[in-house]
């Protein structure tokens, strides 16, 4: 039934936790798993180029960490590292990787609670596939 599963992480310590979910769902599915971090381009009216690079590289690092954790459950894994809007970026990935699961986190930063609106509660109102959220207490 899932075959190819989409895991957007925005590295924070919750993702790790998440991430745990996606990877035993994996398994358990002999599934590919792709991980995928975007770096919320909104934030870029407040922050300079040097800080954006280095939030460029926390979420690769992040998508690596967690693609290595699968992979060493023996999960193939892909990741990639996209700017944009966070719910257009995992729809438009959904569609690219054809994944028929997207298992994320519930928790975000507080500007997006309050600003912008929760955005897995978007990919959940949005998605074409299933979607699997893990909130932060679990």
């Amino acid at each position: 039934m899932y075959e190819t599963i989409l895991f957007p992480t925005d590295g924070s310590d919750h993702a790790a936790t998440v991430a745990d979910h996606a990877i035993d769902i994996a398994a358990t599915r002999d599934a590919t798993l792709h991980v995928l971090s975007v770096v919320d381009d909104r934030a870029f009216l407040v922050l300079d180029d040097e800080r954006i690079e280095r939030v460029r590289d926390d979420l690769r690092t992040s998508a690596h960490e967690a693609a290595t954790r699968a992979a060493d459950h023996g999960i193939e894994t892909t990741t990639a590292v996209d700017t944009g809007n966070p719910v257009e970026c995992i729809l438009d990935s959904a569609a690219t990787v054809d994944a028929d699961l997207i298992v994320m986190g519930t928790s975000g930063d507080e500007y997006e609670r309050n600003v912008v609106g929760s955005v897995s509660q978007r990919v959940v109102r949005d998605a074409p596939v299933p979607v699997t959220t893990v909130g932060p207490d679990v």
